[in-house]
């Protein structure tokens, strides 16, 4: 064995067209034989044969084992190389000629959070890119591949540019501007053979070492993404490719923690750089979940192609279709499953095409086909959070409703422009739907540019998903204890415990500009209640017996108590007064017959609440219906 020639592991990955981290894996299981472990590293015979298990079966799943065993699903996983050739992969190559084919020179794409961007871009950058060693061999037998001879030749041919803003969430852009700082850097350094060569000048190469060592200012790194494509290409004697993946990361940090004017600008002057009447580009491709305005961020930038959810051109090559989860449900001979991965992941609509959530249905066959939400908390959504806080009751009833199966319609604008979008509460469901909350369920009407959309929550697991971040923000001013005294307020009748409760809330949290209209109370109110949504099909401002009550809670268990509440405000009321006021609302409750429908629907106890309000003061009357 001492005299065998051996080879690092990683020169065998390079070898066997496999990662590293696979090679350790089987040596550490004893699949190569002859290895040893030196320390940290595997050393392997030189002339060790690839075992059976990683034969090629010339399928288009890629690599699999020669006896029976299913390739294991690639959770988390956004190396091409590693999923194409170890997991089983849904083959999305053919998005490589259709790019190749609109010739085009900058395109953004606009997907939701974990629908496949990053693993595809690092598909694009692995096609492309000039490497030293043949990549060819991660296309052959995929769908690219069989589109021709004239798509072969872009394959390993051009230089590639890849940066990542997934970690840019600093709280200050001092701590912003750094990362941008330190995510340069480490592109410039994969590049370090540019420094060897002999196309480079030495004030380039100056540059280029300020980069390294993180000493260049402001302005030299905002040039960085042009100055690194001159380089390259100067280097290759070919254009360069540009991939931007997770963009608006930083814009939406900025807009977040109130530094949006710099970050806007240093990407503004960073973008123009790279994509903007660049000589030295052949295309370039940025992927994101919002899309944020040309007049904000890409200025006089007149090449850009924007996809975003509506439109039908590229609308299979992120999420899976119908076909490709029902192919993976054969695999693992899981195809009487279909009903319920439909259930839980389908329901999102790109352009024309329904689709699958691919890191959920990846997740539910790697956990045994147990369905849960795993789409949840894959990521942050601080620009919603901030459009929740500022939420009216109109949004508070939609929200409520959009929990309970019931359409709601809006005008869809997904060209942002931050500054513009607070009050606008069109934005909040523009946001929800291109961030994967909400799906178009009907194309209502169409003006200019803009469509108006009825919108219903895809899924079960968004529905899962929805009440657990989106309602959670709406109702973040309410501490956990005001959530539970209220529910339990409710479920014991207790009239005292929810006035304190309430009263308590308002003394501590409500400025006094929210309090001279009920608007603002019956907002609260909905916020607080939509999280007992499990138990309740909440209604707001509906008409019943002979008028239009404030807000009622109809059990889903007929054994519950039904709840309807009116709310009165009055102005500089004191204590006394409002009392007065709560038993008024009681009265119109009862005057205008507003338990008629749910007592013909079943329901065969209600309590009444009347609520009244002045200022930060609550007094609260309650009968059940039966005293009546």
């Amino acid at each position: 064995m001492l005299n065998m020639h051996m080879i690092k592991a990683k020169d065998l990955a390079q070898k066997w067209h496999l990662t590293s981290r696979r090679i350790g894996q089987l040596c550490a299981e004893g699949m190569i034989p002859g290895a040893v472990k030196q320390g940290r590293c595997w050393m392997i015979p030189a002339d060790v044969k690839k075992p059976d298990v990683l034969q090629k079966t010339g399928s288009k799943e890629g690599f699999r084992n020669s006896t029976t065993a299913l390739l294991p699903c690639s959770v988390g996983i956004t190396s091409y190389k590693e999923a194409s050739t170890e997991c089983y992969y849904v083959d999305k190559t053919r998005l490589i000629k259709e790019l190749i084919d609109e010739h085009s020179k900058v395109f953004l794409f606009i997907r939701p959070r974990r629908f496949g961007k990053t693993l595809t871009m690092d598909m694009v950058k692995t096609f492309f890119e000039i490497s030293e060693s043949d990549t060819s061999v991660y296309f052959k037998g995929r769908e690219i591949w069989g589109c021709g001879d004239e798509y072969k030749r872009y394959q390993g041919a051009y230089p590639v540019i890849y940066i990542s803003f997934k970690d840019a969430h600093q709280k200050t852009w001092e701590d912003m501007l750094r990362s941008l700082k330190f995510t340069i850097k480490n592109e410039f350094r994969r590049h370090n053979e540019l420094l060897s060569g002999t196309a480079l000048t030495e004030s380039d190469k100056k540059y280029f070492n300020r980069i390294l060592d993180m000493e260049a200012d402001e302005i030299e790194y905002q040039a960085a993404l042009g100055e690194l494509s001159y380089m390259l290409s100067a280097h290759y004697a070919a254009k360069t490719i540009i991939i931007i993946d997770e963009y608006d990361t930083p814009i939406q940090q900025g807009y977040s923690n109130g530094y949006y004017e710099q970050t806007t600008q240093f990407m503004r002057n960073f973008f123009s750089a790279g994509l903007k009447d660049n000589a030295n580009l052949e295309f370039g491709i940025l992927t994101g979940i919002l899309r944020v305005a040309k007049e904000s961020l890409f200025s006089g930038l007149n090449n850009l192609v924007v996809n975003s959810i509506l439109d039908e051109k590229y609308d299979e090559y992120f999420g899976f279709t119908e076909a490709e989860v029902r192919k993976m449900a054969d695999y693992y001979g899981k195809a009487d499953k279909m009903g319920e991965i439909r259930y839980w992941y389908d329901g999102y609509r790109f352009g024309s095409r329904e689709i699958y959530n691919p890191w959920s249905v990846i997740s539910y066959f790697n956990n045994n086909c147990k369905a849960k939400a795993f789409w949840s908390r894959t990521s942050e959504n601080d620009v919603i959070s901030e459009l929740l806080r500022h939420g009216s009751k109109e949004m508070s009833e939609s929200l409520t409703d959009l929990l309970q199966d019931k359409e709601v319609s809006a005008e869809i604008d997904t060209d942002i422009i931050y500054p513009e979008i607070e009050g606008n509460q069109d934005s909040v469901y523009s946001f929800l739907l291109v961030a994967g909350y909400l799906k178009i369920s009907n194309y209502i009407a169409e003006m200019d540019d803009r469509q108006f959309c009825g919108l219903l929550i895809p899924n079960k697991e968004v529905k899962a998903v929805f009440r657990k971040e989106i309602l959670e923000n709406l109702s973040m001013l309410f501490t956990k204890p005001t959530v539970r005294n209220c529910q339990l307020a409710l479920r014991t009748q207790d009239s005292e415990l929810l006035k304190d409760t309430l009263r308590a809330f308002l003394l501590q949290s409500a400025g006094s500009l929210d309090l001279s209209h009920e608007n603002f109370y019956h907002g609260m109110m909905l916020g607080l209640l939509a999280i007992m949504s499990d138990d309740y099909l909440i209604r707001s401002n509906r008409e019943s017996g002979e008028g239009r009550f404030d807000i009622q809670m109809e059990p889903r268990m007929r054994t519950m108590p039904g709840v309807i509440m009116e709310f009165k405000v009055g102005k500089d009321y004191d204590q006394e007064k409002l009392e007065k006021l709560s038993k008024e609302a009681v009265k119109q409750i009862i005057d205008k017959k507003y338990t008629v429908d749910m007592v013909e629907r079943g329901v065969k106890e209600i309590q009444l609440y009347g609520i009244a309000f002045g200022g930060k003061n609550v007094s609260v009357e309650t009968r059940n219906h039966h005293e009546i």
